[in-house]
């Protein structure tokens, strides 16, 4: 199942649950990792606890987001809520932003100033509990994004991505500083965590302003739209078709070129079908289409004047 094949109250309901899920893991994880840094003293604890720390308040962030996306249309909202999922991903990319400027200014520290290591095996055993906790949710949250698309939740994926390159990145500086007494290479994977939350933010924040900037869907959804439109053969043309996510919700808008000979009840009959053969494909879909008699039709002005069929 793509992740256009639901509608909006069965995307809603699966979202939901998700990032429930993803709150009581960050709640578990955030709580299990200050008590074994509180024991360890280690910078590559710290960092993952600083990590999972923001990842706690992105995902409340991601929880409220996707409720009030949800939400049906209002008097001053009358395209819905949907945009209210890429604000929380922006926001998720901010805090991990922070989050890498912390880890790595703690780790240029400790590189500075060694620390010797405590209770390191109590460290190894807490990563490692953290590595399967994550990517379990991670594929809970990849199955539900084969269904639904949002990019609250995929944001919020993506900091569960970099937590367990985190995680595996201080397991194997924990191991290495305990084996060879090197507390250097502690603050070392410190910084590799660092390195690995900025690139995540950095791929939040491109998803979040693409939706924010009503980016086009791909080139293939696109092609299914006319394909659908256009199964009709009294249904000559699509042209101008826009298109933009937001949040749950797609907005589809095109101009079709009808045979001019059509009367307007047989022309509203063509243009409603080929709205209910688009809405099969694509339940969650908002879709606005103007018909055009076919070689009759004088150019369309205003903001985005029509100079080609696109």
């Amino acid at each position: 199942m793509d992740s256009f094949a639901l509608s909006t109250r069965e995307a809603a309901a699966l979202t939901r649950r998700v990032t429930a899920l993803s709150v009581a893991t960050a709640s578990v994880l955030t709580a299990l990792k200050a008590l074994v840094w509180t024991a360890t003293g280690s910078v590559a604890i710290l960092a993952s606890l600083a990590d999972s720390g923001l990842d706690l308040i992105a995902a409340l962030g991601a929880f409220v987001a996707v409720r009030y996306a949800a939400s049906p249309p209002d008097a001053e909202h009358r395209f819905g809520h949907g945009k209210a999922e890429a604000f929380a991903s922006l926001m998720q990319a901010g805090l991990v932003f922070a989050s890498a400027a912390l880890v790595g200014q703690a780790a240029i520290g400790r590189l500075i100033s060694p620390h010797p290591l405590q209770r390191e095996a109590w460290g190894v055993g807490v990563m490692a509990v953290s590595t399967l906790v994550t990517a379990a949710l991670i594929a809970v949250q990849t199955r539900v994004l084969r269904k639904a698309r949002s990019v609250a939740v995929s944001g919020d994926r993506a900091h569960y991505l970099a937590d367990v390159a985190s995680n595996l990145v201080a397991l194997v500086s924990l191991g290495a500083a305990a084996l060879l007494g090197l507390a250097r290479l502690d603050a070392a994977g410190g910084l590799a965590v660092a390195a690995i939350l900025l690139w995540g933010a950095v791929g939040v924040f491109r998803q979040a302003s693409g939706e924010l900037m009503d980016h086009e869907l791909p080139d293939e959804a696109r092609a299914r739209i006319v394909a659908l439109m256009t199964e009709d053969p009294r249904l000559l043309d699509v042209h101008q078709l826009r298109t933009r996510a937001s949040g749950p919700v797609i907005h589809i808008q095109a101009h079709i070129d009808l045979d001019p000979e059509l009367t307007l009840a047989a022309a509203h009959q063509v243009v409603i079908a080929a709205e209910k053969r688009v809405l099969e494909a694509f339940p969650a879909a908002d879709i606005i289409t103007h018909a055009d008699p076919r070689g009759r039709a004088e150019p369309h002005g205003g903001a985005f004047a029509e100079t080609s069929k696109a």
